[in-house]
């Protein structure tokens, strides 16, 4: 394993034994990134009415209700932006501006959340996880340093998802059978783990970058993940890639 997919917190997080083991994670996670505040909310839907919410922050005791409430959710456009999609919200005082709730904004930006970063992953089953980092500080200018962190906050978040849905979610309702992976996808589970992209799993397996793209298409079909970075963590954990 390569500390370029799988350093220190991404461990840490995917081996936590008990809620307090993952609250600490993710709260040194989002610290050791310059935020101050972070939520991991795991959501499971029963049914089309109800859905069960598992939450884990370190919000201001002042702000618990305003955070927690499902009324401002419906309004709030960083919110209604995870709801509906998988791509990454940068958010400050001009997202609120712009989607006319400008009052939202200011009454959290009182407890220090003026501006934040925040996505959501869809998965089977009803399944979802969002994860949001917030501080008072404006975020990076420099595009580099912006994507970094974007980029360490979507495979954190990767990781956590597994550590939330093991521990708040009862085991049969995220037991998986062993899918069927053909040698070649397992290659290229494989090979990915190692950091290689799918130019470079082509290359290593002799096969064309297309061909090695349809290959993790398919393991991760197989493995009901939504990325490759997810998919090799579920591999790992089944017992099919080492």
């Amino acid at each position: 394993m390569t500390a370029g997919m799988l350093h220190g917190s991404f461990l840490s997080v995917m081996q936590a034994q008990t809620e307090a083991d993952f609250r600490q994670e993710v709260i040194r996670f989002a610290q050791d990134l310059g935020f101050a505040y972070v939520s991991a909310m795991t959501v499971i839907d029963q049914s089309l009415t109800h859905s069960d919410f598992f939450t884990v922050d370190n919000t201001p005791q002042a702000y618990k209700d305003g955070f927690q409430n499902n009324q401002i959710w419906r309004r709030d456009p960083v919110m209604q932006h995870c709801k509906r999609g998988t791509v990454p919200i940068l958010w400050d005082q001009a997202t609120y501006v712009r989607n006319g709730v400008e009052e939202l904004w200011e009454e959290q930006a009182a407890f220090g959340y003026r501006t934040g970063i925040a996505l959501a992953m869809h998965l089977p089953q009803g399944r979802h996880f969002t994860f949001g980092v917030d501080r008072d500080q404006a975020l990076p200018k420099e595009p580099a340093a912006l994507t970094r962190i974007v980029a360490d906050i979507q495979l954190f978040a990767v990781h956590a998802q597994e550590a939330a849905l093991r521990l708040f979610v009862a085991p049969n309702a995220v037991a998986l059978e062993r899918p069927k992976l053909t040698p070649r996808e397992l290659e290229a589970l494989r090979w990915t783990m190692e950091g290689k992209t799918a130019w470079e799993v082509g290359t290593i397996l002799g096969i064309s970058e297309r061909t090695a793209v349809l290959h993790l298409q398919n393991a991760m079909h197989k493995l009901e993940a939504t990325n490759k970075h997810q998919a090799v963590l579920k591999a790992l954990r089944l017992g099919l890639i080492h």
